[in-house]
Protein backbone atom coordinates (compact mmCIF):
# COMPACT_ATOMS: atom_id res chain seq x y z
CA UNK A 1 0.00 0.00 0.00
CA UNK A 2 0.96 3.52 -0.90
CA UNK A 3 0.88 6.35 1.45
CA UNK A 4 -1.63 8.17 -1.42
CA UNK A 5 -3.51 4.69 -0.92
CA UNK A 6 -3.88 4.89 2.81
CA UNK A 7 -4.74 8.59 2.44
CA UNK A 8 -7.57 7.79 0.14
CA UNK A 9 -8.78 5.00 2.93
CA UNK A 10 -10.28 7.84 4.89
CA UNK A 11 -11.32 6.68 8.28
CA UNK A 12 -15.53 6.00 8.60
CA UNK A 13 -16.57 5.88 11.99
CA UNK A 14 -18.70 3.41 13.10
CA UNK A 15 -22.03 4.40 13.73
CA UNK A 16 -22.05 3.02 17.11
CA UNK A 17 -18.70 3.84 18.16
CA UNK A 18 -19.71 6.45 20.65
CA UNK A 19 -22.57 4.18 22.18
CA UNK A 20 -20.05 1.41 23.11
CA UNK A 21 -17.32 4.25 24.18
CA UNK A 22 -20.30 5.43 26.70
CA UNK A 23 -20.92 2.05 28.23
CA UNK A 24 -17.43 1.45 28.55
CA UNK A 25 -16.69 4.45 30.42
CA UNK A 26 -19.08 3.61 32.54
CA UNK A 27 -18.23 -0.06 33.37
CA UNK A 28 -14.22 1.09 33.61
CA UNK A 29 -14.03 4.89 34.45
CA UNK A 30 -10.26 5.93 34.59
CA UNK A 31 -8.91 3.02 32.90
CA UNK A 32 -10.96 4.01 29.43
CA UNK A 33 -8.73 7.23 28.16
CA UNK A 34 -10.11 9.71 25.29
CA UNK A 35 -6.80 12.07 26.19
CA UNK A 36 -5.22 13.28 22.83
CA UNK A 37 -1.39 11.68 23.65
CA UNK A 38 -2.34 8.90 24.86
CA UNK A 39 -4.86 8.01 21.94
CA UNK A 40 -2.08 8.56 19.46
CA UNK A 41 1.00 6.97 21.32
CA UNK A 42 -1.70 3.72 20.71
CA UNK A 43 -1.78 4.68 16.97
CA UNK A 44 1.38 3.64 14.58
CA UNK A 45 4.22 6.12 14.86
CA UNK A 46 7.11 4.35 13.47
CA UNK A 47 7.32 4.53 9.48
CA UNK A 48 5.61 7.17 7.10
CA UNK A 49 2.46 5.21 7.72
CA UNK A 50 -0.27 8.02 8.94
CA UNK A 51 -0.77 7.84 12.78
CA UNK A 52 -4.63 6.59 12.40
CA UNK A 53 -5.63 7.26 16.60
CA UNK A 54 -8.46 4.87 18.26
CA UNK A 55 -11.24 7.11 20.02
CA UNK A 56 -10.43 5.66 23.08
CA UNK A 57 -7.75 3.64 24.75
CA UNK A 58 -9.00 1.15 27.50
CA UNK A 59 -6.48 -0.61 29.52
CA UNK A 60 -7.36 -4.32 30.76
CA UNK A 61 -6.61 -5.56 33.88
CA UNK A 62 -7.43 -9.41 33.03
CA UNK A 63 -9.17 -11.60 30.56
CA UNK A 64 -12.72 -10.20 32.01
CA UNK A 65 -12.25 -7.27 31.29
CA UNK A 66 -11.29 -8.21 27.60
CA UNK A 67 -14.29 -10.13 27.53
CA UNK A 68 -16.52 -7.30 29.02
CA UNK A 69 -15.26 -5.23 26.05
CA UNK A 70 -15.31 -7.27 23.04
CA UNK A 71 -19.59 -8.24 23.91
CA UNK A 72 -19.72 -4.34 23.60
CA UNK A 73 -18.03 -3.87 20.95
CA UNK A 74 -19.73 -6.80 19.04
CA UNK A 75 -23.31 -5.75 20.20
CA UNK A 76 -22.56 -1.82 18.65
CA UNK A 77 -20.61 -2.74 16.21
CA UNK A 78 -17.27 -0.72 17.22
CA UNK A 79 -13.82 -1.73 16.27
CA UNK A 80 -11.33 -3.07 18.62
CA UNK A 81 -7.83 -2.86 18.10
CA UNK A 82 -5.40 -5.18 20.41
CA UNK A 83 -1.91 -3.49 21.70
CA UNK A 84 0.83 -4.70 23.36
CA UNK A 85 4.01 -2.37 23.30
CA UNK A 86 3.62 -0.98 19.82
CA UNK A 87 6.68 -2.06 18.49
CA UNK A 88 5.37 -3.41 15.24
CA UNK A 89 6.75 -2.07 11.82
CA UNK A 90 3.73 -2.31 9.33
CA UNK A 91 0.83 -0.29 11.04
CA UNK A 92 -1.35 -3.31 13.07
CA UNK A 93 -1.73 -1.25 15.77
CA UNK A 94 -3.17 1.67 14.20
CA UNK A 95 -7.08 2.42 14.30
CA UNK A 96 -8.33 3.52 10.65
CA UNK A 97 -11.97 3.23 11.54
CA UNK A 98 -11.55 4.78 14.66
CA UNK A 99 -13.25 3.13 17.53
CA UNK A 100 -11.30 1.28 20.90
CA UNK A 101 -7.52 0.60 21.52
CA UNK A 102 -7.29 -2.32 23.57
CA UNK A 103 -3.86 -1.93 25.80
CA UNK A 104 -3.46 -5.34 27.39
CA UNK A 105 0.37 -4.32 28.92
CA UNK A 106 -1.11 -4.66 32.16
CA UNK A 107 -1.93 -8.37 31.48
CA UNK A 108 2.04 -9.18 32.73
CA UNK A 109 1.50 -11.86 35.10
CA UNK A 110 3.38 -15.53 34.70
CA UNK A 111 0.30 -17.73 35.31
CA UNK A 112 2.10 -21.33 35.46
CA UNK A 113 5.76 -22.61 35.35
CA UNK A 114 5.93 -25.86 34.61
CA UNK A 115 10.27 -26.49 34.66
CA UNK A 116 9.59 -30.74 34.38
CA UNK A 117 7.65 -30.36 31.32
CA UNK A 118 9.69 -27.26 30.05
CA UNK A 119 6.78 -24.80 29.10
CA UNK A 120 5.18 -21.97 30.82
CA UNK A 121 1.71 -20.23 30.82
CA UNK A 122 1.74 -16.19 30.36
CA UNK A 123 -0.45 -13.40 30.28
CA UNK A 124 -0.17 -11.54 26.69
CA UNK A 125 1.49 -8.20 28.25
CA UNK A 126 4.45 -10.26 29.71
CA UNK A 127 7.78 -9.42 27.90
CA UNK A 128 10.46 -11.54 26.59
CA UNK A 129 12.75 -9.88 28.37
CA UNK A 130 10.41 -10.09 31.57
CA UNK A 131 10.19 -13.90 30.97
CA UNK A 132 14.15 -14.31 30.84
CA UNK A 133 14.16 -12.26 33.93
CA UNK A 134 12.13 -14.39 35.97
CA UNK A 135 13.66 -17.76 34.39
CA UNK A 136 17.05 -17.09 34.96
CA UNK A 137 17.23 -19.59 38.05
CA UNK A 138 15.19 -22.07 36.70
CA UNK A 139 18.21 -23.11 34.09
CA UNK A 140 15.86 -22.60 31.49
CA UNK A 141 15.08 -19.55 29.19
CA UNK A 142 12.62 -18.76 26.03
CA UNK A 143 14.71 -18.33 22.71
CA UNK A 144 12.29 -16.27 20.62
CA UNK A 145 14.45 -12.72 20.35
CA UNK A 146 12.78 -10.23 17.44
CA UNK A 147 15.02 -7.30 19.08
CA UNK A 148 12.65 -5.01 20.24
CA UNK A 149 11.18 -5.93 24.11
CA UNK A 150 7.91 -7.03 22.72
CA UNK A 151 4.87 -8.55 24.20
CA UNK A 152 4.82 -12.02 24.10
CA UNK A 153 0.94 -11.72 23.16
CA UNK A 154 2.27 -9.15 20.40
CA UNK A 155 5.01 -11.30 19.09
CA UNK A 156 2.47 -14.43 18.80
CA UNK A 157 -0.18 -12.50 17.19
CA UNK A 158 2.71 -11.59 14.14
CA UNK A 159 4.33 -14.65 14.44
CA UNK A 160 7.65 -13.24 15.54
CA UNK A 161 11.30 -14.45 15.14
CA UNK A 162 14.39 -13.20 14.63
CA UNK A 163 18.14 -13.58 15.48
CA UNK A 164 17.21 -17.28 17.45
CA UNK A 165 15.00 -18.58 14.84
CA UNK A 166 17.44 -20.38 12.65
CA UNK A 167 17.82 -23.05 15.64
CA UNK A 168 14.73 -22.29 17.72
CA UNK A 169 11.98 -21.64 15.06
CA UNK A 170 9.60 -18.56 15.66
CA UNK A 171 6.38 -18.15 17.66
CA UNK A 172 5.05 -20.98 14.72
CA UNK A 173 6.73 -23.51 16.28
CA UNK A 174 6.89 -22.31 20.27
CA UNK A 175 3.29 -21.56 21.05
CA UNK A 176 2.06 -24.96 22.17
CA UNK A 177 -1.43 -23.46 22.71
CA UNK A 178 -3.56 -20.40 24.04
CA UNK A 179 -6.56 -19.00 24.97
CA UNK A 180 -8.60 -16.16 23.26
CA UNK A 181 -11.47 -14.02 22.89
CA UNK A 182 -13.32 -14.25 19.72
CA UNK A 183 -14.91 -11.28 18.22
CA UNK A 184 -18.21 -12.43 19.38
CA UNK A 185 -16.91 -12.29 22.81
CA UNK A 186 -16.41 -16.40 23.46
CA UNK A 187 -13.55 -17.57 25.12
CA UNK A 188 -11.78 -20.58 23.16
CA UNK A 189 -8.89 -22.47 24.52
CA UNK A 190 -7.09 -24.02 21.46
CA UNK A 191 -5.14 -26.44 23.02
CA UNK A 192 -4.40 -28.43 26.04
CA UNK A 193 -0.36 -28.50 27.61
CA UNK A 194 0.46 -32.07 25.66
CA UNK A 195 3.18 -31.05 23.50
CA UNK A 196 1.80 -32.33 20.34
CA UNK A 197 -1.83 -33.45 19.24
CA UNK A 198 -3.66 -35.01 16.52
CA UNK A 199 -7.31 -33.44 17.66
CA UNK A 200 -9.23 -31.54 15.14
CA UNK A 201 -8.09 -28.58 13.17
CA UNK A 202 -4.76 -26.26 14.19
CA UNK A 203 -6.98 -23.59 15.89
CA UNK A 204 -3.36 -22.70 17.42
CA UNK A 205 -1.37 -21.78 14.47
CA UNK A 206 -4.49 -20.51 13.21
CA UNK A 207 -4.83 -17.21 15.51
CA UNK A 208 -0.99 -17.44 15.82
CA UNK A 209 0.26 -14.79 12.90
CA UNK A 210 -3.21 -13.47 12.14
CA UNK A 211 -2.14 -10.13 13.64
CA UNK A 212 -5.55 -9.73 15.99
CA UNK A 213 -7.75 -10.02 13.04
CA UNK A 214 -9.40 -13.52 14.27
CA UNK A 215 -9.45 -13.11 17.87
CA UNK A 216 -7.25 -11.40 21.21
CA UNK A 217 -4.99 -13.19 22.87
CA UNK A 218 -5.35 -13.32 26.81
CA UNK A 219 -3.54 -16.47 27.71
CA UNK A 220 -0.54 -18.51 26.14
CA UNK A 221 1.35 -21.56 26.90
CA UNK A 222 4.74 -21.32 25.66
CA UNK A 223 8.07 -23.51 25.27
CA UNK A 224 11.07 -23.47 26.85
CA UNK A 225 14.76 -24.59 26.55
CA UNK A 226 17.20 -25.30 28.66
CA UNK A 227 20.32 -22.57 29.07
CA UNK A 228 23.24 -24.38 26.66
CA UNK A 229 26.43 -25.36 28.66
CA UNK A 230 28.56 -23.36 26.55
CA UNK A 231 27.55 -20.24 24.56
CA UNK A 232 30.03 -19.16 22.07
CA UNK A 233 30.04 -15.84 20.08
CA UNK A 234 31.94 -14.57 17.30
CA UNK A 235 32.43 -11.84 14.40
CA UNK A 236 33.68 -12.96 10.71
CA UNK A 237 34.65 -10.92 8.22
CA UNK A 238 34.05 -11.26 4.41
CA UNK A 239 35.38 -9.32 0.98
CA UNK A 240 31.90 -8.38 0.32
CA UNK A 241 28.36 -9.33 0.90
CA UNK A 242 28.28 -12.22 -1.83
CA UNK A 243 30.80 -14.23 0.15
CA UNK A 244 29.36 -13.81 3.78
CA UNK A 245 25.71 -15.14 2.16
CA UNK A 246 27.70 -17.68 0.32
CA UNK A 247 29.18 -18.71 3.55
CA UNK A 248 25.64 -18.86 5.33
CA UNK A 249 24.23 -21.12 2.32
CA UNK A 250 27.32 -23.68 2.77
CA UNK A 251 26.81 -23.57 6.59
CA UNK A 252 23.63 -24.20 6.86
CA UNK A 253 23.68 -26.94 3.85
CA UNK A 254 26.61 -28.51 6.00
CA UNK A 255 24.00 -28.76 9.50
CA UNK A 256 25.91 -26.69 11.83
CA UNK A 257 23.41 -25.76 14.13
CA UNK A 258 24.31 -22.31 14.59
CA UNK A 259 21.76 -20.48 17.20
CA UNK A 260 22.51 -17.48 15.26
CA UNK A 261 24.23 -16.76 12.37
CA UNK A 262 23.07 -12.34 11.45
CA UNK A 263 24.62 -10.49 8.16
CA UNK A 264 25.48 -6.65 8.68
CA UNK A 265 26.71 -4.91 5.30
CA UNK A 266 29.35 -2.31 5.44
CA UNK A 267 27.42 0.58 5.83
CA UNK A 268 26.01 -1.52 8.82
CA UNK A 269 29.03 -2.17 9.98
CA UNK A 270 30.17 1.23 10.21
CA UNK A 271 27.44 2.59 11.76
CA UNK A 272 27.89 -0.22 14.60
CA UNK A 273 31.09 1.27 15.01
CA UNK A 274 29.92 4.66 15.19
CA UNK A 275 26.91 4.56 17.31
CA UNK A 276 28.05 0.92 19.86
CA UNK A 277 31.95 1.98 19.83
CA UNK A 278 32.58 -1.71 19.05
CA UNK A 279 35.62 -2.61 17.79
CA UNK A 280 34.70 -4.69 14.39
CA UNK A 281 36.57 -5.01 11.18
CA UNK A 282 35.15 -2.48 8.44
CA UNK A 283 33.90 -5.23 6.02
CA UNK A 284 30.63 -6.91 5.99
CA UNK A 285 30.84 -9.60 8.77
CA UNK A 286 28.34 -12.44 10.13
CA UNK A 287 27.77 -12.36 13.98
CA UNK A 288 27.36 -16.12 15.06
CA UNK A 289 26.72 -17.72 17.84
CA UNK A 290 27.13 -21.39 18.52
CA UNK A 291 25.02 -23.29 21.59
CA UNK A 292 26.37 -26.67 23.13
CA UNK A 293 29.23 -28.33 25.29
CA UNK A 294 32.23 -27.17 25.10
CA UNK A 295 33.76 -29.57 22.77
CA UNK A 296 30.77 -29.07 20.46
CA UNK A 297 30.77 -25.82 20.28
CA UNK A 298 34.48 -26.06 19.84
CA UNK A 299 34.44 -28.46 16.98
CA UNK A 300 31.46 -26.42 15.79
CA UNK A 301 33.74 -22.93 15.67
CA UNK A 302 36.31 -24.73 13.71
CA UNK A 303 33.63 -26.47 10.83
CA UNK A 304 32.20 -22.94 10.28
CA UNK A 305 35.92 -21.16 10.35
CA UNK A 306 36.72 -23.11 7.48
CA UNK A 307 33.75 -22.59 5.44
CA UNK A 308 34.33 -18.92 5.72
CA UNK A 309 38.11 -19.45 4.85
CA UNK A 310 36.87 -21.13 1.89
CA UNK A 311 34.57 -18.05 1.02
CA UNK A 312 37.49 -15.63 1.42
CA UNK A 313 36.60 -15.03 4.93
CA UNK A 314 37.86 -14.66 8.50
CA UNK A 315 39.87 -14.61 10.97
CA UNK A 316 36.18 -15.76 13.21
CA UNK A 317 36.97 -13.95 16.16
CA UNK A 318 34.77 -15.87 19.02
CA UNK A 319 34.29 -15.62 22.72
CA UNK A 320 32.50 -17.52 25.78
CA UNK A 321 32.63 -14.58 27.88
CA UNK A 322 29.27 -13.54 28.79
CA UNK A 323 30.28 -9.68 28.98
CA UNK A 324 32.06 -9.80 25.18
CA UNK A 325 28.90 -11.99 23.97
CA UNK A 326 26.74 -9.20 25.55
CA UNK A 327 28.79 -6.58 23.80
CA UNK A 328 28.38 -7.90 20.75
CA UNK A 329 24.57 -8.40 20.72
CA UNK A 330 23.69 -5.06 22.23
CA UNK A 331 25.50 -3.99 19.21
CA UNK A 332 22.88 -6.05 17.00
CA UNK A 333 20.08 -5.06 18.88
CA UNK A 334 20.60 -1.28 18.70
CA UNK A 335 21.41 -1.24 14.99
CA UNK A 336 18.44 0.45 14.55
CA UNK A 337 19.56 3.21 16.27
CA UNK A 338 22.85 3.19 14.86
CA UNK A 339 21.33 3.54 11.27
CA UNK A 340 20.81 6.66 12.48
CA UNK A 341 23.87 8.29 12.48
CA UNK A 342 24.47 6.99 8.44
CA UNK A 343 22.01 10.36 8.04
CA UNK A 344 21.83 12.45 11.27
CA UNK A 345 17.97 13.87 10.83
CA UNK A 346 16.45 11.09 8.71
CA UNK A 347 13.85 8.68 9.77
CA UNK A 348 15.20 4.94 9.28
CA UNK A 349 12.18 2.73 7.31
CA UNK A 350 12.59 -0.96 7.63
CA UNK A 351 11.51 -3.51 5.87
CA UNK A 352 12.14 -6.71 5.64
CA UNK A 353 11.43 -10.11 3.19
CA UNK A 354 12.80 -13.88 3.39
CA UNK A 355 13.68 -16.27 0.50
CA UNK A 356 15.07 -20.03 0.33
CA UNK A 357 18.10 -19.93 1.31
CA UNK A 358 19.75 -21.31 -1.41
CA UNK A 359 18.70 -18.05 -3.72
CA UNK A 360 20.05 -15.63 -0.49
CA UNK A 361 23.27 -14.35 -2.27
CA UNK A 362 21.24 -13.64 -5.57
CA UNK A 363 18.44 -11.60 -4.22
CA UNK A 364 20.74 -9.94 -1.74
CA UNK A 365 22.59 -8.49 -4.62
CA UNK A 366 20.55 -7.70 -6.54
CA UNK A 367 19.04 -5.45 -3.90
CA UNK A 368 21.68 -3.85 -3.29
CA UNK A 369 22.09 -3.15 -7.22
CA UNK A 370 18.95 -1.39 -6.87
CA UNK A 371 19.82 0.26 -3.69
CA UNK A 372 22.67 1.99 -6.08
CA UNK A 373 21.09 2.82 -8.69
CA UNK A 374 18.06 4.39 -6.13
CA UNK A 375 20.96 6.72 -4.42
CA UNK A 376 19.24 5.86 -1.06
CA UNK A 377 21.08 5.31 2.12
CA UNK A 378 19.84 1.90 3.17
CA UNK A 379 22.25 -0.54 5.32
CA UNK A 380 21.39 -4.23 5.23
CA UNK A 381 21.01 -6.52 8.25
CA UNK A 382 19.39 -10.00 8.54
CA UNK A 383 18.53 -13.07 10.23
CA UNK A 384 20.42 -15.23 7.08
CA UNK A 385 19.97 -18.27 8.18
CA UNK A 386 16.93 -18.85 7.52
CA UNK A 387 16.92 -16.07 4.08
CA UNK A 388 15.46 -13.63 6.32
CA UNK A 389 17.01 -9.85 5.55
CA UNK A 390 16.48 -6.19 6.56
CA UNK A 391 16.57 -3.49 4.29
CA UNK A 392 16.64 -0.21 6.38
CA UNK A 393 15.66 3.04 4.37
CA UNK A 394 16.95 6.57 5.68
CA UNK A 395 14.46 9.00 4.80
CA UNK A 396 13.38 12.45 5.16
CA UNK A 397 9.52 11.73 5.63
CA UNK A 398 8.13 15.27 4.83
CA UNK A 399 9.86 14.80 0.99
CA UNK A 400 7.53 13.38 -0.83
CA UNK A 401 10.00 12.24 -3.52
CA UNK A 402 11.70 10.56 -1.08
CA UNK A 403 8.88 8.62 0.31
CA UNK A 404 7.50 7.92 -3.50
CA UNK A 405 11.14 6.37 -3.90
CA UNK A 406 10.74 4.12 -0.62
CA UNK A 407 7.37 3.07 -1.89
CA UNK A 408 8.97 2.44 -5.22
CA UNK A 409 11.73 0.17 -4.05
CA UNK A 410 9.90 -1.95 -1.52
CA UNK A 411 7.36 -3.02 -4.13
CA UNK A 412 10.51 -4.14 -6.07
CA UNK A 413 12.19 -5.67 -3.15
CA UNK A 414 8.97 -7.87 -2.28
CA UNK A 415 8.09 -8.58 -5.92
CA UNK A 416 11.81 -10.03 -6.43
CA UNK A 417 11.42 -12.08 -3.56
CA UNK A 418 8.22 -13.38 -4.55
CA UNK A 419 10.18 -14.13 -8.04
CA UNK A 420 12.63 -16.58 -5.84
CA UNK A 421 9.99 -18.04 -4.47
CA UNK A 422 9.78 -15.59 -0.99
CA UNK A 423 7.43 -13.83 0.84
CA UNK A 424 7.19 -10.19 0.94
CA UNK A 425 7.62 -10.49 5.17
CA UNK A 426 9.81 -12.88 6.77
CA UNK A 427 8.88 -11.11 10.40
CA UNK A 428 7.45 -7.78 10.32
CA UNK A 429 3.84 -9.19 8.78
CA UNK A 430 1.46 -7.70 6.95
CA UNK A 431 -0.74 -4.73 8.43
CA UNK A 432 -1.76 -2.26 6.30
CA UNK A 433 1.94 -1.60 4.64
CA UNK A 434 2.06 -4.70 3.07
CA UNK A 435 -1.28 -5.59 2.21
CA UNK A 436 -0.84 -5.13 -1.38
CA UNK A 437 0.94 -7.70 -1.77
CA UNK A 438 -0.64 -10.43 -0.60
CA UNK A 439 -2.67 -11.15 -3.83
CA UNK A 440 0.20 -12.09 -5.75
CA UNK A 441 1.79 -14.08 -3.21
CA UNK A 442 -0.75 -16.22 -1.97
CA UNK A 443 -3.63 -16.13 -5.07
CA UNK A 444 -6.46 -18.24 -4.14
CA UNK A 445 -5.94 -18.58 -0.61
CA UNK A 446 -6.40 -14.99 -0.04
CA UNK A 447 -10.24 -15.71 -0.87
CA UNK A 448 -10.10 -18.33 1.46
CA UNK A 449 -8.62 -16.19 4.47
CA UNK A 450 -11.62 -14.06 3.60
CA UNK A 451 -13.92 -16.61 4.09
CA UNK A 452 -12.45 -17.38 7.67
CA UNK A 453 -12.38 -13.78 8.70
CA UNK A 454 -15.87 -13.07 7.61
CA UNK A 455 -17.06 -15.99 9.73
CA UNK A 456 -15.04 -15.78 12.67
CA UNK A 457 -16.12 -12.29 12.35
CA UNK A 458 -18.88 -11.22 9.97
CA UNK A 459 -18.93 -7.55 11.99
CA UNK A 460 -15.46 -7.25 10.72
CA UNK A 461 -14.63 -5.53 14.37
CA UNK A 462 -11.42 -6.93 14.97
CA UNK A 463 -8.58 -5.25 13.62
CA UNK A 464 -10.35 -3.64 10.43
CA UNK A 465 -8.52 -2.74 7.96
CA UNK A 466 -5.26 -5.07 8.54
CA UNK A 467 -4.16 -7.62 5.98
CA UNK A 468 -6.73 -7.50 3.57
CA UNK A 469 -7.86 -3.99 1.83
CA UNK A 470 -11.08 -3.39 2.69
CA UNK A 471 -14.00 -3.18 -0.24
Amino acid sequence: MTLADLRREAAVPRAGTATALDILKQRFGERLSTGADVRRSHGHTTTYIPNQMPDAVLFAANEEDVQAAVLVCHEHRCPIVAFGTGSSLEGHVNAPQGGLSLDLSRMDRILQLNPQDFDVTVEPGVTREALNAQLRDTGLFFPIDPGANASLGGMAATRASGTNAVRYGTMRDNVIGLTAVMADGRIVRTARRAKKTAAGYDLTRLLVGSEGTLGIITKLNLKLYGIPDTILSGVCPFPDVRSACDAVIQTVQAGIPVARIELLDQLAIEASIRYSRIDLPRSPCLFVELHGSSTSVAEQAEFFEAIAGENGGGPFKSSTTTEERARLWKARHDFYWASLTLRPGAQAIATDVCVPVSSLSDCIAETQVDIADCGMIAPIVGHVGDGNFHVTLLLDRENPAEIEAAEGFIARLSKRALAFDGTCTGEHGIGQGKRGYLADELGEALFVMRQIKETLDPRNILNPGKIFIEP
